[in-house]
């Protein structure tokens, strides 16, 4: 494989492989969002490590996950006016289930708000909900 360079203008060989291990989650309080994860999307807690002024929460679909959620507090005004909107009103984040009919159950047992009933697309099934603070996700079982 190769990539294109365009600091040097030229063609170099593609040997560097990137992964995208930590998302960052905006929540007011720690325990609040870890509570809402574990039991409203069973997601399961990697790590809870007291840093002094902060903590380090790792949380994740499952334990094998490529890709985790970092929990982090806000801190500042500009942080908390953005939690619940860190994507502008938009989807942000998109469950991926392999069984939609469970995971919809238990989300609605466990209180999550839907605000539309599951849908039938091309690509699969899907719903949008609403996480801890308003923001909507999708929760979708491909095709």
């Amino acid at each position: 494989k190769q990539a294109f360079d365009r600091s040097s203008n030229r063609t170099i060989p593609f040997t560097m492989h990137h992964t995208l291990p930590l998302i960052t989650y905006l929540a007011h309080d720690y325990d609040e969002a870890i509570d809402w994860f574990s039991r409203c999307l069973q997601f399961t807690l990697l790590e809870d490590t007291d840093q002094g002024r902060k903590r380090w929460v790792r949380m994740a679909p499952h334990p094998s996950a490529e890709t985790v959620f970092l929990i982090a507090q806000a801190t500042t005004a500009a942080q908390t006016a953005t939690v619940g909107n860190q994507h502008g009103g938009r989807v942000g984040f998109f469950l991926k289930t392999d069984d939609f009919e469970t995971s919809h159950a238990h989300m609605v047992k466990e209180g999550v708000t839907f605000r539309e009933a599951p849908r039938h697309e091309p690509y699969g099934t899907v719903a949008v909900f609403e996480d801890l603070y308003g923001a909507p996700w999708d929760l979708i079982q491909f095709s």
